[in-house]
């Protein structure tokens, strides 16, 4: 996998811009639910949430992602729009009270939700189904004037295991096909694209060797003329990597830390102008080596 350039992009957000593409940027993930596959439980509480949001801030997340519903996978989506803006409402408001300056992403599908939360301060929105599971996402999203993430999921979380395997070659021109599927659907919704990253989904209904496919061919992805998400944080295919390592069990949460390093880092080098993440601190460091190897084989690449 070659060292991908990546391009000058001005994210137009709800009442800012962020610069894509002279760093990477690191975004950190706070699920406020009790049962995500990789923290739920820990930030259910709205000011342990807070406290853990700042900080992230404080040890150099450019953007912090919060989330309400869990979509690990066999989890059926069941949690109501109401119940959802309970938990991440809260969370919300505190750190842009502590932290004006705060860029937010609320990390929803639904469009109810999306709305309620940029009213309340939020600059993206981060769909995991790219606007497929809420046919009213698009259009809200273009009404707020929001920045966008369209996600590629293949199926829901409830599907993931019963979905047909695929060959390596496949999966790269079926995450490209239907980002770009989703992508036409949201300009034709009316959301320019200058407000729009992708992502491809890492984990999300791509079984484990999948997702090597999918990163070792990531910077494909560019050639849809958009921005690149990578998250691959504490991904259950980097815990099955490690099974030699760990009497033959999947690597537990607490030890996915390098993996996830390591992972990052190549998302980065095959193009990702963002990175999603748990462990803010480590990610930042990671991204500034990552970040200096790209500006030393590119002119246009600084730090």
């Amino acid at each position: 996998m070659p060292f991908t350039r990546r391009s000058e992009f001005l994210w137009h957000l709800r009442t800012r811009s962020l610069a894509l593409g002279a760093r990477t940027l690191v975004m950190g993930v706070l699920n406020v639910t009790p049962d995500s596959f990789s923290d739920g439980g820990l930030y259910h509480d709205a000011n342990d949430a807070i406290e853990h949001g700042l900080r992230m801030l404080d040890d150099g997340a450019d953007i912090l992602d919060i989330g309400g519903e869990s979509t690990r996978p066999g989890q059926p989506e069941n949690l109501s729009a109401a119940a959802e803006q309970e938990r991440v409402l809260p969370v919300l408001a505190g750190i842009l009270t502590a932290r004006p300056e705060a860029v937010i992403s609320i990390d929803t599908y639904k469009a109810s939700t999306a709305h309620v939360a940029v009213d309340a301060g939020a600059e993206i929105v981060n769909d995991v189904s790219g606007f497929l599971w809420d046919s009213k996402m698009a259009g809200v999203c273009a009404r707020l004037g929001c920045g966008v993430v369209l996600m590629h999921t293949r199926g829901r979380p409830d599907e993931w295991k019963s979905q047909p395997r695929l060959v390596s070659d496949e999966v790269l021109p079926l995450v490209k096909r239907e980002l770009n599927e989703r992508l036409q659907a949201a300009l034709d919704g009316d959301v320019p694209p200058e407000r729009i990253v992708l992502d491809p989904g890492y984990g999300f209904g791509k079984r484990f060797d999948e997702n090597y496919a999918l990163l070792g061919r990531q910077e494909e992805l560019l050639e849809l003329g958009q921005p690149l998400l990578a998250g691959v944080s504490r991904k259950s295919f980097l815990a099955r990597t490690l099974r030699a390592l760990h009497g033959g069990a999947d690597a537990p949460m607490e030890d996915r830390l390098y993996s996830t390093l390591a992972a990052t880092t190549a998302a980065i080098l095959a193009g990702a102008d963002i990175v999603r993440v748990h462990d803010v601190r480590p990610a930042v460091e990671a991204a500034r080596i990552a970040d200096a190897l790209l500006a030393s084989v590119s002119p246009h690449f600084s730090e």
